[in-house]
């Protein structure tokens, strides 16, 4: 069964609290893999398990995105 990939679930006035992996690694713009290992390393967006199935919170990946925020240097 596909999943739709969500374009911009928060605008979305039905927008999922969590997503599947698939759709939580097109929201981060990573692959499913990159999701899968930072899981296994502790460095990835918090997840949520129930029995075998993965979720992803969007408030925890909004949080995941917000500490990876580089700021940019003004130039004079």
């Amino acid at each position: 069964m596909a999943h739709a990939t969500p374009s911009n679930p928060e605008n979305h006035p039905l927008a999922p609290a969590a997503l599947r992996e698939h759709d939580a690694a097109c929201y981060v713009g990573r692959s499913r893999s990159y999701l899968k290992k930072s899981r296994l390393f502790g460095t990835g967006p918090a997840f949520v398990r129930v029995q075998r199935s993965i979720t992803y919170r969007v408030a925890d990946l909004d949080a995941w995105l917000a500490r990876h925020v580089i700021g940019t240097r003004e130039r004079a």
